[in-house]
């Protein structure tokens, strides 16, 4: 039954480095019998640098700070009005590859845009979710003791200015849009209602617990 069992945490606004500390600790410290977790949240402002980074790509970050982060890609931006969720999946006992999972959570956002009528597809070279090639979604994962860690930020309704001081995910020029501008949802509260009934059933959980904050 573990295994079939996905708890769905709504964290509410907490900073990036509380939750991002808590990922390791939970990927460090589980163990087979603990059921798998995605967790849903948003940001205050922050640039997030991922291990591949390269400085180059960090234009002009003015008060924001920029965190140097365990995760693949290159820049991103979290703030208030973005949907963050962590998968935090059990990869072996799922028996689920790096690349079908990038897969599920690609397709998972673009099944949640569907419901709204709103076209959206994922590239194989330049992962994330795209919209007639803007950026709606990016993603950036890490895989420890077989287990997943950090995941997917998804624009809904945000500030997106921040994204012109960096070369998002490494691509100068990339534009961004967000949910609300597209006829998508218009609140991450919204959104993560969607996701929360995607994603478990793309990925085959039978028994899905939501519960607030972290215990």
């Amino acid at each position: 039954m573990v295994a079939n069992t996905l708890i769905i945490r709504h964290l509410g606004s907490q900073p990036y480095e509380t939750v991002w500390h808590a990922m390791q600790n939970f990927t460090d410290t589980r163990d087979d019998q603990q059921p798998d977790e995605l967790w849903l949240v948003e940001h205050p402002p922050v640039f997030t640098q991922g291990q591949a980074g390269k400085a180059e790509h960090l234009l002009a970050t003015g008060d924001i700070p920029v965190v140097q982060v365990d995760r693949g890609g290159q820049v991103t931006y979290h703030g208030p009005g973005q949907l963050v969720a962590y998968p935090l999946l059990n990869l072996r006992r799922r028996k689920l590859g790096v690349r079908d999972l990038v897969t599920q959570i690609e397709q998972s956002l673009v099944d949640l845009l569907a419901r709204y009528q709103v076209e959206a597809a994922a590239k194989c070279d330049a992962p994330g979710v795209y919209v007639n090639e803007r950026k709606v979604a990016s993603l950036g994962l890490r895989i420890r003791k077989g287990c997943s860690f950090h995941g997917l930020a998804l624009n809904v309704d945000m500030d997106l200015s921040p994204f012109l001081r960096i070369n998002p995910c490494g691509y100068a020029g990339l534009e961004m849009v967000q949910t609300a501008d597209i006829g998508g949802p218009r609140t991450v509260e919204e959104a993560a209602r969607h996701l929360s009934e995607i994603f478990p059933q793309r990925l085959g959980y039978q028994a899905i617990v939501e519960k607030e904050g972290l215990d």
